[in-house]
């Protein structure tokens, strides 16, 4: 078990808080706990209601609440893609028409290896793309036929691509309440 955690970064992570939603100061506190992951011990609800100052079944009824209301988007592990070999990653670029995001952005991600998918608005004459899909892969090569298995998929959706590929991180978080 402690291999495998050398290749998660926080084993658990509750994803991101929809700020449209209202939470009390024990929801936010719990958020504030886990926001980079449960506590890699034996029974991490009862690791975050101490720091909380509630239950451990009051924790689990609160994130269940909270995922249920969209609050919490989601609790899962993550993987350090890079600890798993995973180190050439890169945003691919389409440009299709808007009244295709949604076909397109189905069609990607029915594919089952894109990480994060997402349309963005386009900044024309020199930036024409708007839908932005994310692809982790072991060298160059493998990410290029991840790149061609989307533009087959997109068939004639596909008026155009690029492929911004990472060469640093500077900073990897999500959104982050203090306290």
């Amino acid at each position: 078990m402690t291999q495998h955690l050398d290749s998660i970064d926080s084993a658990i992570t509750v994803d991101s808080i929809d700020s449209a939603i209202t939470v009390d100061s024990i929801d936010r506190a719990i958020i504030v706990a886990t926001q980079d992951g449960l506590p890699l011990v034996a029974r991490p609800y009862d690791a975050v209601a101490e720091q909380v100052g509630i239950s451990a079944v009051e924790v689990r009824a609160r994130m269940r609440a909270m995922v249920e209301a969209g609050s919490i988007r989601r609790i899962g592990v993550v993987p350090n893609h890079y600890a798993l070999g995973y180190g050439w990653n890169g945003m691919s670029v389409w440009d299709v028409a808007d009244d295709d995001v949604m076909a397109a952005g189905a069609a990607m991600t029915a594919l089952g290896f894109i990480s994060h998918c997402y349309q963005r608005p386009r900044l024309p004459p020199h930036w024409p793309y708007n839908l932005f899909a994310m692809v982790h892969a072991r060298d160059h090569g493998a990410a290029q036929v991840l790149v061609e298995r989307i533009a087959l998929a997109l068939g004639g959706m596909n008026r155009g691509h690029r492929v911004l590929y990472s060469t640093r991180i500077l900073k990897k978080t999500g959104l982050r309440l203090t306290g």
